[in-house]
């Protein structure tokens, strides 16, 4: 039984769009999953440096999913949610959409994972977060 098409979540924004380089391929001629990992964690510090109101850590990569290979050419796309806030931490779910084929575009998950940052002064200590501001 085929895949059911994917799309991009309709309803949010990513907060990251990155098209890999040549410079980003491994042996093979995937993109490297370094790279990705490193995107995904800037892509999860977003929300969570907007939460904390300053600097975040990575504290832990908690999961970590490869689905598909990401190719030069394709659009990469990182949708971040935080799904837990605590005392001085920040939990992020992210995942990662490759738009590839512009000729007959296709829409694919590629990465699916969750990261945990902890909120640091200016010195790199941790520090409470603020309570949320009211909309």
């Amino acid at each position: 039984m085929p895949d059911s098409p994917v799309q991009l979540p309709a309803h949010r924004m990513p907060v990251l769009r990155v098209m890999p380089m040549p410079r980003d391929l491994n042996p093979a001629g995937d993109v490297f999953g370094g790279w990705i990992m490193s995107q995904v964690d800037i892509a999860g510090a977003v929300p969570a440096r907007q939460r904390a109101r300053g600097r975040v850590a990575t504290i832990s990569v908690n999961s970590f999913v490869f689905k598909q290979p990401v190719s030069v050419g394709d659009i990469v796309s990182f949708y971040a949610d935080i799904v837990k806030v605590g005392k001085s931490s920040i939990t992020v779910d992210v995942e990662v959409y490759a738009e590839r084929n512009p000729e007959d575009p296709v829409v694919v998950k590629v990465t699916e994972a969750v990261l945990t940052y902890v909120a640091v002064n200016e010195r790199g200590v941790k520090r409470a977060i603020p309570p949320e501001v009211a909309a």
